[in-house]
């Protein structure tokens, strides 16, 4: 009997399980995860921090016993793999134990970035893991916070200000990047959300370095709030300190001598890496850019979901491959909806679209006749439309919309001249 290992388990494992089993195929499995918790979705933290979500809601795919039962597969908790011997098919674990497989996947995903100027910091907050959602719970309940400083102006970090507004603190939201959501949103789509964050008095620190912070205690040791420094010279005296500055996918347990590795772990369409019968899926693994032919990282749960199902299949036996993804991110915070679609580094003509009947504006890019990307605000119903329409396109399928797609469309807003617009620009 075959064996196969899977290494790390959150979406991408749990759908690769899924696939080898729903093939049929009988082969002895081993999960293993440095925990003893099912699967759960990191955007979802910041829920379950704001009481808007149950523990158990953290976890969609339910607990590790029922996905044992219904998948049969070996779980080998909190159990760290030291080493990858990806040649020889080898799994190291810190316990000095080592196993050996036929195929193994590698779907570690990412870890919070903690920069070094961070790095001494007892006290201060992440917001990825479950870990990290329940620490932060627990001192929003034992204390009353006036100030908080959030480092990192991403889909988290408005997340993590949200909750925190909610709860009448005072937040500065703080980022090197010149505006808000700097990897998604136009200049002038930053523009509005960030006035409209302004108005209900959340600060912002934008287009300068955090340079270091210093924790302050009491007598006995305990953490009494932080000085956060900044480029210019500035500082600010803050209660509480939350770190979303980025990831890093985990890729340490691999050598860069035997398996192609970049940023993230490199893949082809197969979720095959360099090394044959070594697999990687999810916020570990450089998939297909389909705007830019390039492999990178797309840290997104549907997308690790897929990377998941389709390094099952082949792991499995059964030929599958997905042609990669386009950068898209959905959000919704503080009464506002924010859709990103397509790599808003790209340039071209600019068309905007304003309903102030419905209230919401929309923000198109078109380069050569084509589309490369759009800025959607409070209108999460033309998003789905939109990103598909997209991706045919690069896709080189048929990119007129359907009518089932101008229904939709007219439903939520876009009015029939605009809709025509984009098909002739198309």
């Amino acid at each position: 009997m075959e064996r196969f290992a899977i290494v790390g388990f959150g979406c991408a494992g749990y759908h690769a399980l899924a696939q080898i089993r729903e093939n049929g195929c009988a082969a002895h499995i081993d999960v293993y995860s440095d925990t003893d918790m099912p699967p759960y979705n990191p955007m979802l933290t910041t829920y379950y921090v704001a009481g808007r979500l149950p523990y158990e809601g953290l976890f969609p795919f339910g607990t590790l016993e029922e996905i044992r039962k219904k998948y049969q597969a070996d779980f080998i908790t909190q159990v760290r793999v030291k080493q990858i011997l990806a040649k020889e098919k080898i799994i190291i674990t810190e316990d000095g134990k080592e196993q050996k497989y036929d195929k193994i996947l590698v779907s570690t995903g990412a870890t919070a970035f903690v920069p070094g100027s961070f790095a001494t910091l007892k006290d201060a907050n992440c917001m990825r893991t479950v870990e990290d959602a329940k620490s932060l719970r627990e001192k929003l309940e034992k204390k009353d916070y006036k100030d908080a400083v959030v480092v990192g102006a991403s889909m988290v970090g408005i997340k993590v200000a949200e909750l925190l507004y909610h709860r009448g603190i005072h937040v500065t939201l703080a980022d090197m990047a010149p505006h808000i959501f700097a990897l998604a949103a136009y200049p002038k789509v930053s523009e509005i959300i960030e006035k409209r964050l302004a108005d209900i008095g959340i600060d912002m620190a934008f287009g300068q370095a955090i340079t270091k912070a210093d924790e302050h205690t009491d007598e006995e040791g305990n953490v009494t709030g932080y000085t956060v420094y900044l480029g210019d010279g500035s500082k600010i005296e803050t209660d509480l300190l939350i770190l979303n500055i980025g990831t890093r996918a985990a890729t340490g347990i691999l050598n860069p001598e035997e398996v192609t590795i970049e940023r993230g772990i490199i893949v082809n369409e197969k979720m095959e890496t360099s090394v044959p019968g070594i697999y990687a899926a999810g916020d570990c693994c450089q998939g297909n850019n389909l705007q830019s032919g390039q492999t990178m990282i797309i840290g997104l749960w549907a997308n690790a979901g897929v990377q998941g199902r389709v390094a099952g299949n082949n792991i499995s036996g059964k030929s599958a491959q997905t042609d990669g993804n386009i950068l898209h991110n959905i959000t919704h915070f503080l009464d506002m909806d924010f859709i990103g679609l397509g790599d808003n580094r790209l340039t071209g003509e600019v068309y905007e679209y304003v309903n102030p009947g419905k209230g919401f504006y929309l923000q198109a890019v078109i380069d050569n006749g084509r589309p490369v990307g759009f800025n959607i605000l409070d209108n999460y119903g033309i998003s789905g439309v939109l990103k598909a329409h997209l991706i045919r396109i690069l896709r080189g399928e048929p990119c007129r919309f359907t009518p089932e797609q101008k229904g939709q469309l007219l439903h939520f807003g876009i009015e029939e001249y605009f809709i025509e617009y984009l098909e002739a620009a198309l």
